[in-house]
């Protein structure tokens, strides 16, 4: 009898220890599992449709022409397409934009040959599953660009988050209505504004040409600085305030009804005013038009925020 009981201890011990031993297998099998390769750089730069360059996220003092332009970038089979304009962006090209150069892209480097920009390289970093940092050793400074799907892309929140480039499109905005109640004022003789490049904050000039003049020529009675503000709680708000040399601040509600068309609401005396773009510029590059005349000559996008210079390599994933 005691024979037996110990032979029973001894066979529970050793199935413990198997089933343990087995257990341990299992759990270094799966830890020891090989990774997923890596994707080339080619690769990763075409896992996303569109490359959404934050320019607020900018690290250094140089400037990268093309990339300061372009709202979005996208890499296709080696050629750069970018949305340099609002105007139709998300429509233009299929949502891609316009073709601006070429690329090549091998190890960790991007060879960039932009048709009028020329010649740049950068170096890439991955900073999360879709971000990445491209670094101009050149001119040292980083650009930092989100990766998006077109059928996710948010064109919207871009079109109404950079909405003074958008005032900059046009040579001229024309009066076209102007509501048949509201009290008499003296914006009411301004038949044409024109928004100049430079960022938030810019020159702004206003015509009292009759309606149907051509933008090359118009008269430009005033001058003076506009500022776009937002709407607390609602995106699709703006604010329009005119700073004219000549006399007090004009202040309106700003409304977009489309790509060509925007509507201003004059608080002070209840009018509404609608006017239409004339003269449409389609940026090519940073300081040049189609028509290097037109007066609006040059956009670039700028840093609402003060530049700072921060350690790259905390946010850099080797």
């Amino acid at each position: 009898m005691k024979t037996t009981k110990l032979l029973t201890v001894f066979a529970l011990i050793a199935l413990l220890f198997t089933s343990c031993y087995h257990e341990d297998i299992y759990v270094d099998d799966f830890h020891n599992t090989p990774p997923p390769a890596p994707i080339s750089l080619n690769e990763m730069l075409r896992s996303y449709e569109l490359w959404y360059v934050d320019i607020n996220q900018t690290i250094g003092y140089g400037e990268t022409r093309f990339l300061q332009t372009a709202f979005t970038i996208s890499f296709r089979n080696g050629v750069l397409y970018a949305n340099n304009n609002l105007v139709g962006i998300g429509s233009q090209g299929n949502g891609y934009g316009i073709s601006v150069g070429y690329y090549d892209a091998y190890g960790t480097v991007l060879d960039i040959d932009h048709d009028i920009d020329g010649f740049e390289t950068f170096d890439v970093y991955k900073i999360d599953y879709n971000t990445i940092e491209l670094y101009n050793p050149y001119n040292d400074t980083s650009y930092f660009l989100h990766g998006y799907q077109r059928a996710s892309f948010d064109y919207d929140y871009v079109f109404y988050d950079n909405i003074h480039y958008f005032m900059q499109e046009y040579e001229a905005w024309e009066k076209t209505y102007t509501s048949n109640y509201g009290a008499l004022n003296e914006f009411d003789n301004e038949n044409f504004l024109q928004f100049l490049a430079g960022g938030n904050g810019s020159t702004f000039r206003s015509s009292q040409d009759l309606p149907g003049t051509h933008p090359n020529d118009l008269y430009w009675d005033y001058s003076g600085i506009y500022g776009i503000g937002d709407v607390s709680g609602n995106m699709y708000a703006k604010t329009l305030t005119l700073d004219y040399d000549y006399f007090d601040n004009e202040f309106f509600e700003l409304s977009i009804i489309n790509d060509g068309t925007i509507e201003l609401y004059h608080n002070d005396s209840g009018t509404l005013y609608e006017f239409k773009g004339r003269g449409y510029i389609q940026y090519l590059k940073t300081g040049t038009t189609l028509d290097k005349s037109k007066t609006s000559g040059e956009k670039l996008r700028v840093q609402r925020t003060e530049k700072k210079e921060n350690e790259r390599e905390n946010t850099r994933i080797k």
